[in-house]
């Protein structure tokens, strides 16, 4: 069966077509525009879906990468940072729409089984899977299969509590992971202390002064406490990271070693490893849904 895997992304919307042995047929990406708001977004999926079907005559199944899980008891989007997704049957609108059953995941989920069966963690066992970009998320992979556990929240590492009474979260909670590691949230850390309103890759092209020093600082704390914990309870073979942030050097080693300063261990082995798929990681995990 051809495999059909969408990665629906708050500023694009991909998707793929692949072959049994995931070669690709064919490849698109439009905007998501999601200021339309979610009737928008809906037919943009489905316009998407039917187009690469044409492409092939194949029986093809359907898998969809989502900012956000599906409730297990509702059937809506919750925890989604493109918040016209929040409440929404999106799952149950687009198998309306195509007639058929899909399989529909949040993105950080597909970024980990993608990675651990195709990319960086190959091989590995026990593998968390992690997003830190525009939010924070994590997914578990055990022996090739997602870990979802019984309310499909495992991995949700970006909403543990950080910091007691720490910076308010969308969520409605304080000190979330995902306010202080996230892009965005990194960031505005720097412009508080600079009053320089920069991109997250400016600011890590030097770091000399005094301010930088203290940004960095605080950025290796926050991410070694919130990977320690996770593996203080997991224990995984394997920690993949993902997302813009896990673009800057200075994390798998400075910042591998702030994680191993606060595990409760004193023999820590798990390797802190750079994707491999990059912005492919979301659409080919859609596709290994259907696995």
């Amino acid at each position: 069966m051809y495999k059909i895997g969408i990665d629906l992304g708050g500023t694009k919307i991909e998707g793929i077509l692949l072959d049994e042995n995931y070669n690709t047929i064919e490849r698109k990406r439009i905007e998501t525009n999601q200021e339309n708001g979610y009737d928008s977004i809906v037919k943009s999926i489905i316009s998407l879906i039917n187009e690469l079907k044409v492409k092939t005559e194949e029986e093809t199944s359907v898998g969809i990468c989502t900012p956000g899980i599906t409730d297990a008891n509702s059937g809506l989007i919750k925890n989604s940072n493109t918040q016209c997704l929040i409440g929404m049957p999106l799952r149950n609108d687009i198998e309306k729409e195509l007639g058929s059953p899909i399989v529909m995941e949040n993105d950080a989920n597909c970024f980990a089984i993608a990675e651990s069966l195709l990319g960086s963690a190959r091989g590995h066992d026990v593998v968390f899977g992690v997003i830190m970009g525009t939010g924070v998320g994590g997914g578990v992979v055990i022996n090739g299969t997602l870990h979802k556990g019984k309310t499909n929240i495992a991995g949700e590492w970006g909403h543990h509590t950080l910091r007691p009474d720490g910076n308010e979260c969308y969520c409605g909670k304080q000190g979330c992971v995902e306010t202080y590691i996230s892009g965005p949230a990194l960031e505005k850390r720097w412009l508080e202390l600079t009053g320089k309103k920069e991109s997250l890759q400016s600011i890590v092209q030097d770091l000399s002064d005094e301010k930088a020093k203290q940004w960095k600082n605080e950025f290796l704390e926050s991410f070694g406490i919130s990977l320690a914990n996770v593996i203080d309870i997991l224990d995984p073979s394997a920690i993949v990271l993902g997302g813009g942030v896990s673009n800057i050097p200075f994390l798998y080693d400075e910042g591998k070693e702030a994680v191993y300063d606060k595990v409760f261990s004193n023999s820590i082995e798990t390797p802190i490893l750079k994707n491999s798929l990059g912005d492919s990681a979301g659409v080919f995990g859609a596709c290994l849904l259907n696995s």
